[in-house]
């Protein structure tokens, strides 16, 4: 199992320059978990796409259901003052730090395209490229 942040998430489902290193990660361990908070900041992607005309309705809406089924039963509430902690010891987001604490609780791997977040956090946070390679 790992932690999987939106963006590998997005890449996965919508395509884009990293998409095949999303699959990779995925074929190498398909058990993903996350934050609820997935929802919130894919449904905001889909929104940007949606504004862009680079998808339609119908399209963002499978794409929502697939994120979902793939993560039914995986999605995590995470203790606020772990979060907040963790945002005190980094230059990190409440929102990436949501996904940290996560990995930490689990006792799993992040795997997250977000640099900043692999340097605050190496004990849990990796790349996909690293990932894939077995470094992590």
């Amino acid at each position: 199992m790992i932690v999987a942040d939106t963006n590998l998430l997005a890449y996965l489902l919508l395509g884009g320059s990293n998409t095949a290193l999303a699959r990779e990660v995925f074929r190498r361990d398909p058990e993903w978990a996350a934050p609820f908070l997935w929802r919130c900041e894919l449904r905001n992607v889909l929104a940007q796409y949606l504004r862009n005309r680079e998808i339609r309705l119908q399209d963002a809406l499978s794409v929502q259901r697939k994120a979902e089924d793939l993560l039914l039963g995986s999605e995590f509430l995470v203790e606020s003052e772990r979060i907040l902690k963790l945002v005190a010891e980094s230059p990190c987001s409440a929102y990436d730090c949501e996904f940290v604490a996560l990995a930490q609780v689990l006792r799993v791997p992040l795997v997250t395209f977000d640099r900043k977040v692999v340097r605050a956090f190496p004990a849990f946070a990796t790349s996909p490229g690293a990932f894939v390679q077995g470094v992590a």
